[in-house]
C-alpha cells in the first residue's frame, strides 16, 4: 500500500491541538505527505437569546484573524514546512467535509475524546466526520 500524500489535521486550537499536529506531523514524516491544518469557526449570533442568528462580522472576523495567526504559530513551533494552515467560517461537520474533498485529503486526522453516559448518544463532529467522509479517518485519542 502506498503512503498517505495529503492529511488533513482538524484541529480545535485547544491544548489539546498540539497532541494531534504531532501525530499527524509523524505520520505525514511517515509518509512524505503534506498536510493542511484547518480550524473552523462556528458561527456568532448577532443575539444568542434573540430572534436574529446571524453571525457577527467584527467578532467573526477577529476569531478568524486570531485562528490564523494560532495555526502559524503552531506550524513554526513544530517546524512544519511542507504543511499549510486554512481557517474556514461556517458549520463545523460541513466545512470540515468540504474541506477535505477540495484539497483531496486522503487521510483525515482529529481529536476524539472519551465520552461518558448520554453524551454517547449525542452526535459528535468526529462521528460526522468518521462516517461521511470520502477518505480515511484517523482519531488520536485525546489525554
Amino acid at each position: 500500500m502506498a503512503g498517505y500524500r495529503k492529511l488533513l489535521v482538524l484541529l480545535d486550537l485547544s491544548q489539546d491541538s498540539e497532541q494531534v499536529a504531532i501525530a499527524g506531523r509523524d505520520l505525514a514524516a511517515y509518509s512524505s505527505a503534506a498536510m493542511i491544518f484547518l480550524h473552523v469557526v462556528e458561527f456568532v449570533p448577532v443575539e444568542p437569546l434573540g430572534e436574529s442568528l446571524m453571525p457577527v462580522p467584527g467578532i467573526e472576523d477577529e476569531l478568524i484573524k486570531r485562528s490564523r495567526e494560532s495555526l502559524s504559530e503552531l506550524i513554526a513551533r513544530l517546524e512544519l514546512p511542507r504543511t499549510t494552515g486554512r481557517v474556514e467560517a461556517g458549520n463545523t461537520k460541513t466545512e470540515i467535509l468540504r474541506v477535505a474533498k477540495e484539497e483531496r485529503a486522503d487521510l483525515i486526522v482529529l481529536g476524539s475524546r472519551e465520552r461518558h453516559g448520554l453524551a454517547i448518544l449525542l452526535n459528535f463532529t468526529e462521528d460526522t466526520v468518521l462516517h461521511a467522509a470520502h477518505c480515511d479517518v484517523l482519531a488520536v485519542r485525546l489525554k
